[in-house]
């Protein structure tokens, strides 16, 4: 199966006729990112979580898992990136609408008062805050990009510096609540106009709500989308909806971390040539936008 850089997927059919998508990890001694220590383990915890504490929100059950290896079952539907093209627009909004709902469900689980912020298990990134799981889950991809040679616009040392700025905002939020990261529409399941399952949960981690509204309006503001029907389905009701000065400081460095994410992640992932100047010429003004706002902000 394609669409995925980081593991290889197979649809196989069991003897007892079950569609099932299988995925393993890379080889040991394969350099990774740091937060990638243990993902394809953290996939298996991330869907029997939902199916635990959410099961309205559709997510595949969990056959097989180990360190290198994951059996989940086959949900219906296709990747939500198909749905695109004139005559898909009302069927697309509808399965956003409802991914929205399934977001409000899915961000009422919580790793509770004895938890942690950020990931779980093998050593990554977390803290007793979620200012204190932030900084160090942004150090770490700071350091990959340092690792791999990946230059970035703005120096790492800012990049903190700007975190630490804006430390108040972050401080808001006081409950880790489970964040699938990842709803870029390639891992949103649909059929019919029906929202069919929530998929690729490996980089799942504790924390802000918000940050899931990053990657449904990636390379966007969803901020500045205030009747895009993610929120229309989250808040369960019609737009406007607006978000505070605080939380508008807040995606703006979510966006500003998955930007050194998917920078510092290219060489890895064997991104190179013409599609690592693409995804660079991408990335880097909204980054640069983004770093330029929340420095404007920090001074008003």
């Amino acid at each position: 199966m394609s669409g995925g850089t980081f593991a290889a997927v197979w649809r196989a059919t069991l003897d007892d006729g079950r569609d099932v998508v299988v995925k393993v990890g890379p080889p040991a001694g394969v350099p990774l990112l740091r937060y990638e220590r243990g993902v394809i383990a953290a996939e298996a915890r991330y869907y029997r979580t939902v199916a635990a504490a959410t099961p309205l929100v559709p997510v595949p059950p969990v056959l097989h898992a180990d360190d290198d290896v994951v059996v989940v079952g086959l949900l219906p539907g296709r990747p939500l990136t198909e749905l695109t093209g004139p005559g898909h627009e009302d069927a697309a909004a509808a399965v956003r609408e409802q991914l929205g709902v399934a977001l409000r469900h899915l961000h009422t689980a919580t790793a509770g008062q004895c938890g942690h912020f950020g990931y779980s298990g093998d050593g990554r990134a977390s803290g007793p805050t979620w200012r204190a799981a932030f900084t160090a889950m942004t150090a770490d991809l700071l350091a990959d990009a340092d690792d791999w040679g990946v230059p970035l616009p703005v120096p790492a040392g800012e990049v903190l510096a700007t975190i630490d700025r804006h430390a108040d905002a972050l401080d808001e939020v006081e409950r880790p609540a489970l964040v699938h990261f990842d709803l870029w529409d390639g891992n949103v399941l649909c059929e019919g106009g029906r929202l069919t399952g929530l998929v690729d949960g490996e980089r799942y981690f504790w924390g802000d709500p918000l940050y899931d509204f990053v990657s449904p309006a990636i390379g966007r503001r969803m901020e500045e989308l205030p009747d895009h029907p993610v929120l229309r389905g989250y808040h369960g009701r019609p737009g406007p909806h607006g978000f505070t000065g605080t939380q508008r400081r807040r995606l703006m460095l979510y966006r500003l971390q998955l930007a050194i994410l998917m920078l510092a992640e290219m060489p890895s992932r064997g991104i190179v040539g013409d599609e690592a100047r693409q995804r660079h010429d991408w990335l880097v003004p909204l980054l640069l936008a983004d770093h330029r706002d929340l420095g404007r902000s920090a001074t008003m």
